[in-house]
């Protein structure tokens, strides 16, 4: 399926929608299967002991579905999370920004699942596992 919106796109409609977290995430790339999205993990993110909160990880893997959904269908902004499932695989290393690894397994007219891997920067194997499935809302009109 053919982008309707680049990294640069999506970059900058995060900054003038979601101004909230917009400084939180970078979108590295959108590839054929999906998107990369980083976190950039600053010390808010991080829960006791020094690692990755669950809630930022979890924040992570829906942005990064939600724009990889983006990047296929254009700026809808009212595309919402209806189901998730999130496996925490490892602890992420201190200090180090996370990469969501995102491909859409399904994009329909209503539904879409995408599927996400998590990596501390640099590490090899994934920290998190997440499924997200969003429900689009139908075009005006139709």
């Amino acid at each position: 399926m053919q982008h309707q919106m680049d990294a640069t796109a999506l970059n900058a409609f995060i900054a003038r929608d979601f101004t909230q977290v917009a400084e939180d995430f970078a979108i590295e790339a959108v590839t054929p299967e999906g998107i990369d999205v980083r976190l950039k993990v600053t010390e808010r993110h991080l829960r006791p002991g020094g690692t990755v909160s669950g809630p930022s990880i979890f924040a992570l893997a829906d942005v990064a579905v939600y724009l990889a959904i983006l990047s296929r269908i254009g700026p809808v902004a009212l595309s919402v999370t209806t189901s998730a499932s999130l496996d925490f695989l490892r602890k992420p290393a201190a200090g180090a920004d996370l990469i969501a690894r995102t491909r859409l397994l399904k994009l329909g007219r209503n539904l879409a699942v995408g599927d996400v891997l998590i990596f501390s920067e640099g590490a090899p194997d994934p920290v998190a596992r997440a499924t997200m499935t969003y429900s689009i809302p139908p075009k005006r009109g139709v």
